[in-house]
């Protein structure tokens, strides 16, 4: 079953219309205009960017959010991805999922409202969209079963989880998995009037030296059709993004189904289709992520691949990866926006270009050349709000010159 075009955004809801084509573009009698995609990522996963630390009250809490929705605003952007299920948790009262103990300090607490609830409606009130940003398999940042929630669905199935890295993950390779996982975030597309469903970079996690993800008995079950493992491994990650569409479209709820996945997908070393990179990871083999097949197969209504590097880098140049992507989303209904390392900009430890406040202002001018690209999304909310360096006032001064709706 596909999902929904790009022409039949034209009669869906505001949010979800108006994103799909760059965010804020109004639903009239002619074609939407085009308008820009300007994001921000609100990451909750240990408190990067909200709330500043666990157990405030509430109060405290809906005025942090709030501050960082109106520093949206104040930036001339149209869209938040809010991060609602950071770690197999949740930061509604979900039917499937302990609360996140990101809010009170203490896994499965009860914070005594909807933080979900919360930020759609003010993020409305302000005229923002606001896309869901799920995490699939993760499930905490450490490796003790013990320390989840009593009654957490890892506790209560030790055999969907795996110790990897130091941290704990669902092995996508077991169908029941993925058929939850689908379940627990489908759960929030039901009950919210969100715009938008997002996924981040993390499918199979990145790789450790020296470390092997054990789903050696689920490979021997589910495995045998496979000539690999890396296919079997990539044909799971394929069924979840096409199940969780499917999902989508059969919820009620016309929203677009967005991934920011990492910006390669595969080094032109590797595969003559991909880019000119030297990139020490590449998603296709890796993380197990086809995401060109995703944009190709018009699984997703977008991608927002992380291009977190700077123009002239030599393994991983901007120059490079935009005009790759665009000409992957050349010919398709997906739209493309550029994930931006707004939180680089400044930092001791990064190539010279990240200490020049213009690099951002200059990416936004390179991508403007190729038209596939419908926008850009910076990554986090506090940097967006301290933009220590001035980065992202001047991307405002040289390229947001008014008000942006969703």
């Amino acid at each position: 079953m596909r999902g929904i075009t790009r022409r039949g955004f034209a009669t869906a809801t505001l949010g979800a219309a108006s994103w799909l084509l760059g965010a804020g573009a109004g639903v009239g009698h002619g074609a939407p205009a085009r308008r820009s995609m300007r994001g921000m990522w609100l990451a909750t996963v240990a408190n990067l960017d909200w709330p500043s630390r666990p157990g405030l009250d509430r109060a405290t809490q809906q005025r942090e959010l709030a501050d960082l929705l109106d520093t949206a605003v104040e930036r001339r952007l149209n869209t938040v991805f809010f991060q609602a299920r950071p770690t197999a948790d949740a930061l509604w009262p979900s039917r499937y999922e302990p609360w996140a103990q990101y809010l009170t300090g203490v896994q499965g607490r009860d914070p005594g409202w909807d933080p979900l609830d919360f930020v759609v409606r003010e993020a409305h009130r302000r005229d923002l969209a606001l896309h869901a940003w799920f995490n699939p398999y993760r499930v905490a940042n450490h490796t003790d079963p013990a320390r989840l929630a009593a009654g957490h669905p890892a506790r209560r199935h030790p055999d969907w989880v795996v110790r990897y890295g130091g941290k704990l993950y669902y092995n996508p390779g077991l169908p029941e998995v993925r058929r939850f996982v689908q379940d627990a975030m489908l759960d929030a597309v039901r009950r919210y009037p969100l715009d938008g469903v997002h996924f981040d970079d993390y499918f199979y996690p990145y790789p450790v030296a020296g470390q092997a993800f054990h789903d050696d008995a689920a490979f021997e079950r589910y495995g045998g059709d496979f000539a690999g493992r890396g296919d079997w491994r990539r044909d799971n990650i394929d069924r979840l993004i096409r199940e969780m569409r499917e999902g989508i479209a059969g919820s009620g709820h016309r929203v677009p189904f967005g991934i920011s996945p990492f910006g390669v997908w595969r080094n032109s070393s590797t595969d003559p289709r991909g880019s000119r990179t030297e990139a020490g990871v590449q998603a296709y083999d890796d993380l197990y992520a086809d995401t060109r097949r995703w944009v190709r197969e018009g699984w997703i209504d977008a991608i927002v691949p992380q291009v977190y590097w700077p123009l002239g880098f030599a393994a991983a140049d901007y120059a490079e990866l935009v005009p790759w992507w665009a000409r992957t989303v050349a010919g398709t209904e997906v739209e493309l926006h550029i994930g931006e390392a707004l939180y680089k900009a400044g930092r001791d430890a990064q190539p010279d270009a990240w200490q020049d406040p213009a690099e951002l202002s200059e990416h936004l001018a390179f991508a403007r050349r190729h038209p596939e690209v419908g926008g850009h999304v910076y990554f986090s909310a506090k940097d967006v709000a301290k933009d220590p360096l001035g980065a992202l006032a001047r991307v405002v001064e040289d390229h947001y010159g008014g008000a942006a709706r969703r």
